[in-house]
């Protein structure tokens, strides 16, 4: 997929949205490529002992997941010049099949030249669960 022509991107150009779905094999897979073998991801025991609503996702397997309405809609990660997210509600996966849905979305914020800025929206059910999250990218030819 190629970048979007820019001459079509303007500021409030939506992109299209993403979903995606976590469940606990989800974090279990993610906590064996990252090394993060925290129990808060995995056990509802620790997350409970640490006050939690529930086993939580991790917070860059969250940020990584937001950022691919981005890469999608450039068609190129490389293309990516900056990214920023702050956490603002942790995600809570369940222990059953169906997990979590966390719907992502982007809206362009800013245009400089061929710099693009897109607002990055993340909810989970009903919860915002990032703030602040913001990627520039470089739609250049």
């Amino acid at each position: 997929m190629s970048a979007p022509d820019l001459s079509h991107v303007t500021v409030g150009t939506r992109l299209p949205s993403l979903t995606v779905r976590f469940t606990r094999e989800t974090l279990v897979r993610y906590a064996g490529a990252s090394t993060d073998f925290n129990p808060i991801h995995y056990s509802s025991f620790y997350a409970d002992q640490v006050g939690l609503p529930g086993v939580i996702a991790h917070g860059m397997l969250t940020m990584g997941s937001a950022l691919r309405v981005v890469t999608e809609w450039v068609g190129d990660p490389a293309r990516v010049r900056s990214y920023f997210v702050r956490f603002t509600k942790p995600v809570v996966v369940p222990d059953d099949a169906e997990g979590t849905e966390l719907v992502f979305g982007g809206v362009v914020e800013a245009v400089d030249d061929a710099l693009v800025t897109i607002v990055i929206e993340a909810v989970s059910g009903d919860l915002k669960v990032l703030g602040a999250a913001r990627a520039v990218v470089d739609l250049a030819p």
